[in-house]
């Protein structure tokens, strides 16, 4: 019987192995803090290159500066 629970439940564990995986390098991704920065200089050499608007420089350097400092307050929190 547990064999047979084994079998049917595999694709369902795979996906969930999956899913955490990905959330995993999602959280990643948001606490990098030179990531984020990178992103900001991406943004800056876009901007420079007028391939966005100041308006979406603006909006996208704003999300990104939240981002830099929600991790900065979480370090904080955590020491």
């Amino acid at each position: 019987m547990f064999l047979l629970d084994d079998i049917v439940l595999a694709p369902l564990k795979g996906i969930i192995f999956i899913g955490e995986k990905i959330n995993e390098l999602m959280q990643k991704e948001i606490s990098d803090e030179g990531r984020i920065k990178e992103r900001l200089m991406e943004l800056q050499l876009k901007f420079e290159m007028d391939e966005i608007s100041v308006e979406e420089y603006d909006r996208r350097e704003e999300e990104l500066l939240d981002m830099i400092e929600n991790i900065r307050l979480n370090k904080e929190a955590d020491q």
